[in-house]
């Protein structure tokens, strides 16, 4: 069934909630599992765009017209819908990482001036904190979690209610709202610490094209359920897993955790989920284990064999060929959208040859974000696919091989970044090309390959980044450490670990600790290691220490030489 929603264009975000709201609003957008077992309620496309004109109306009602609104909180229904209240006629949306510490939350609050927040209950503590502190332009704190109003703190409950009453009583000021689509509507801070992280302005129009790109390479249409799972304040999962399913008439359906995501599948009869490599390396290995154990490996692996040849005749039998494997992993589940990090190409191919449709997709949060994607019908093996319709790319300065950084241009590019105007200048040439810090390289077809970060960040399993400067300015300030260096590790088993190298002053330790031996030095150090990590988010715990008093490898102007200080470290 071809979607609609490939014919319309949306100048914006509101027109695009207008266009596909008369198009699919009696479609289901959202799926819940009910008190009673196996049953399931819904929220239609009209009730989800009735929420948000109500919503938004309160909003406005409340003083916050074009002011910044912050949004935390796991994924949920309540996060999408505050999201596109603010979004599309009160003001500027401010999606913040549920995963960072309070410190750096506070910080970002600061450096954003929100003036109201939405939040789930996990966050009540450091919320009642910023309440005391009155610190930050917060004026308004409002719960997705309460029934009422309750001290001072408003429920999103009740400003719904309150916002529809609004609307029947004649306010039109959510609903007439006009909105500038080349204006900055979205702020998304990067992942670095507060110090480092940039603040991305994006527009409605850096979103729409992009959704509207993604609808032209994706055949999903209405009838598709598709699983979130990644936070929504990334963009990939806030472009890709909810605009775009909005966009299309689609179904959302919130995912219960990694543990629950195999049995999410089948319950909800998930057509599409986008995750990162990780994820999907799990479930691959899982799938091919339990056939080992059946004792039905060389009967899959004679199968994929006459598969594929059928395939090379046009003749796709893989669903009936392996039935089993789609009944346990889902017989509804047909597309599967990876990015942020690189996928096994084994996985990825394991995959396919089953009958599940795995892509990659390649993008940056400046990029709103897809840049490129694989199809069923245009792939390649370990690219990430051709560019997408709206946007241009070039290799900058290519070598003998091809290789260079990634450039890309479009009206999907960020207006730039917040009060940086020399980070700004750094990313974004003035004839609009954004460079992306990827080196790539493009083959004669338009396949691109990724080949590595241009700079020294470390790309976890899980797709996140960890910037080595900004954990070594944190142990630099250490007194007894002179300096360090933060580098990844590749286990056998394919986990990586972020390492440090600490350089230490063996006569200052004594003085100020009184602390000596090599043996006490370490311990004295790791539990150094471990303060640091308290300060950042799991994810970037450094794991494992090597100590020297040997000074790093630098260059004249005194920057580490990552690549030489690396092959030192290792022993390679």
């Amino acid at each position: 069934m071809e979607s609609k929603s490939k014919t319309f264009k949306y100048t914006d975000l509101k027109d695009m909630l207008k266009q596909t709201g008369d198009a699919y609003g009696e479609r289901p957008a959202y799926m819940f599992k009910a008190d009673e077992q196996g049953k399931y309620k819904t929220i239609t496309h009209k009730q989800f765009r009735d929420e948000i004109n109500a919503l938004g109306t309160a909003l406005i009602q409340m003083g916050l017209k074009n002011k910044r609104i912050a949004v935390i909180s796991e994924n949920r229904y309540e996060w999408e819908l505050a999201y596109l209240s603010v979004v599309t006629g009160v003001g500027v949306v401010v999606p913040l990482d549920k995963a960072l510490p309070d410190n750096e939350l506070e910080n970002l609050v600061l450096r954003s001036q929100v003036e109201a927040i939405f939040y789930s209950k996990k966050y009540d503590g450091i919320m009642n904190t910023l309440r005391e502190k009155k610190n930050t332009n917060l004026k308004y704190f409002i719960s997705m979690d309460l029934e009422e109003n309750t001290n001072g703190i408003y429920s999103q409950k009740i400003l719904v209610e309150k916002g529809k009453k609004l609307i029947e009583n004649g306010d039109n000021s959510f609903l007439e709202a006009k909105i500038n689509p080349e204006e900055m509507g979205i702020m998304l801070f990067t992942s670095g610490t507060t110090a480092m992280s940039k603040a991305v302005m994006l527009s409605h129009k850096n979103l729409v094209t992009n959704v509207m790109d993604i609808t032209q390479r994706f055949d999903l249409n209405e009838e598709d359920v598709l699983l979130s799972f990644l936070p929504l304040h990334h963009v990939f999962e806030c472009t890709v897993g909810f605009l775009y399913p909005v966009s299309i008439g689609g179904c959302i359906v919130f995912c219960e955790g990694v543990k629950h995501m195999a049995n999410n599948i089948k319950d909800y009869g998930i057509t599409a989920m986008i995750s990162v490599p990780a994820v999907f390396d799990i479930i691959y290995r899982k799938v091919m284990k339990e056939i080992e154990k059946k004792g039905k490996l060389a009967t899959l692996e004679k199968g994929k064999k006459i598969s594929n040849l059928l395939l090379k005749v046009k003749i796709d039998l893989r669903k009936k060929l392996f039935k089993e494997v789609h009944e346990s992993l889902g017989p509804k589940l047909k597309l599967v959208v990876t990015g942020g990090a690189a996928l096994d190409p084994e996985t990825e191919k394991g995959f396919n040859d089953l009958g599940f449709d795995v892509e990659q997709g390649y993008g940056l949060t400046e990029t709103s974000p897809v840049i490129a994607a694989e199809t069923p019908k245009c792939r390649k093996l370990g690219s990430i696919g051709k560019k997408f319709p709206s946007v241009e790319v070039k290799i900058d300065n290519p070598d003998s091989e091809g290789v260079g950084e990634l450039m890309a241009k479009g009206p999907s590019v960020m207006l730039g970044y917040y009060n940086n105007e020399e980070a700004t200048k750094e990313a974004l040439e003035p004839d609009g090309w954004f460079h992306t810090g990827d080196l790539a390289r493009i083959d004669e077809e338009g396949f691109i390959f990724i080949l590595g970060r241009k700079k020294s960040v470390i790309v976890l399993n899980n797709g996140k980044n960890v910037f080595p400067e900004e954990i070594e300015t944190l142990f630099n300030k250490v007194e007894g450490i002179k300096e360090s260096f933060v580098y990844e590790k590749k286990e056998a088993d394919g986990d990586v670990k972020v390492c440090a190298e600490i350089v230490y002053d063996k006569d200052l330790i004594k003085e100020l600790y009184n602390i000596e031996g090599e043996e006490n030095i370490r311990n004295f150090l790791w539990e150094k290691v471990k303060e640091v990590n308290k300060l950042m988010p799991k994810y970037k715990y450094v794991r494992e220490m090597v100590i020297t008093e040997e000074p790093l490898i630098k260059t004249t102007t005194l920057k580490i030489k990552r690549h030489e200080e690396l092959k030192k470290v290792l022993g390679k």
